[in-house]
Formats: C-alpha cells, structure tokens, sequence
C-alpha cells in the first residue's frame, strides 16, 4: 500500500517547515522535516556525520542515506502509533529533494497535491535564513556563500521534481505573504485534496 502524500515545496527560506509544522498538527496528518531528520542525528552518528560535511557547504546528502533515514523514520512513527499508513496523509518537506529520490519513492509514496511555495525575492528568503540560523543555530544557513549554494542546488536539483510530478499536481502558494496568508491558501489547498 502506498502512502497518501502531499508535498510542502519550495526554495530554502520559503517557509515550507514553518507551515509544515503548522498543518502537521491537524489529525490525520504527519509533517516529516527530512533537514531535521538529519539535524535530530548525533554528530557521533556517522549518518549524521555525513550531513554536517554537506551541508555545511550548502549541498544534498547523497540519495540512499536520505531514502533510508526517512524510511527508517517512518517505520518507528507507524509502530509507535504516531502514524496510521491506512489513515493518515504525510506531509514531506525537503523529500524528494531531487528526481531521483522521487523515483526511488515511487513504490512508497502517492502523491496526491504539492504545496509549491514560491518566493520571487531573493533578498527576503537570505534575510529568513540569515534569520532561522540565528534563533535555531543552523550552520547550513549561517554563511551567505553556503545560501547562495543552496538556493543554485535548489534550481538544479530540486526544481525539476515539479516537472517530474506534473503541473496537475502542483499548487501555487505565493510565499512573500504573511505566514497566516500563506496557511490560508495551503488549508484552501488540503481541503480541495480532502474532497478528491
């Protein structure tokens, strides 16, 4: 059986964990953060060892320990309880990160919808990680030349899972809103999901 799934997308800074974290609190849906995945890691764990090399330079972990990690990760929330496969709607943020993720996803997952939130400035999605580095103390937002890196993986790597996908399946949601603006129009979004 595969997974319902919706995808939060969208370049760093857009806001996809903050909505995420949001709309993870409605029942019947589990935000999984695969950047916290990785950051929940202990430096000693060589998973996590692995991270903090790439991404302190702004790039993505290698497909198999991200694949493994989340599946891993899922696992234990279906045997714990926190998550029911049968049930629940997934909301995936910062996975799949690239095409091929997507097609080593595509036994587990359905994806149903993708959250795509754009942000057309440049300048404000630097000032939100400059920001997000300062109150979470991240190293991978820290340093201007590592977010130029990130936003350049973003548009080469992770922009074309959006055509992998297909435009059906993509909605919109400008995100240089108000974070209440921009969880309006991802609500708008799930409760069209909702009724298909």
């Amino acid at each position: 059986m595969k997974l319902r799934t919706i995808l939060l997308f969208g370049s760093p800074g857009a806001g996809k964990g903050t909505q995420g974290k949001i709309l993870g609190k409605i029942p019947n849906y589990l935000h999984v953060s695969s950047g916290d995945l990785f950051r929940n890691l202990r430096i000693q764990n060589p998973i996590g060892q692995l991270f903090l090399d790439y991404a302190s330079h702004g790039n993505l972990v290698p497909d198999e320990p991200t694949i493994n990690l989340w599946r891993d990760d899922i696992e234990n929330r279906s045997r714990n309880g926190q998550f029911n496969p049968e049930t629940d709607t997934l909301l995936l943020d910062g996975i799949p990160r690239n095409v091929n993720q997507a097609k080593l996803l595509e036994d587990i997952i359905h994806v149903v919808g993708i959250l795509n939130l754009y942000c057309t400035d440049l300048d404000r999605m630097v000032e939100r990680l400059q920001a997000r580095a300062l109150r979470q103390n991240r190293l991978d937002d820290a340093n201007l030349e590592t977010i130029k890196t990130r936003l350049k993986v973003y548009e080469d790597e992770t922009k074309p899972v959006l055509e992998h996908y297909g435009e059906t399946l993509v909605h919109v949601i400008d995100s240089t809103q108000s974070p209440v603006h921009v969880l309006r129009d991802s609500l708008e979004v799930l409760a069209k999901l909702e009724d298909q």
